[in-house]
């Protein structure tokens, strides 16, 4: 997926334990699992608000684009 989460470096960052941040934001650690590890399909702005108040950081902190490299064609010229 191009969207990569970059939960784990701001824990690290933070010093704080996945517990501690889903404890905080109000979400199961389970659920922060997924969206940590990159598996989510959805996150609702509500829990993104939650987690950059948490962690003291704005949305750009956590997510990232990288293009998929591999299906992305060379744009073509055709004047």
């Amino acid at each position: 997926m191009p969207i990569a989460v970059d939960i784990d470096v701001m824990l690290a960052r933070r010093k704080m334990s996945v517990g501690e941040l889903a404890e905080r934001v109000g979400i199961t650690p389970a659920n922060l699992a997924v969206l940590k590890n990159g598996r989510a399909k959805a996150v609702r702005f509500t829990t993104l608000a939650a987690l950059c108040e948490v962690l003291e950081c704005q949305p750009g902190d956590l997510l990232r684009y990288e293009p998929d490299h591999a299906s992305a064609e060379p744009a073509t010229n055709s004047a």
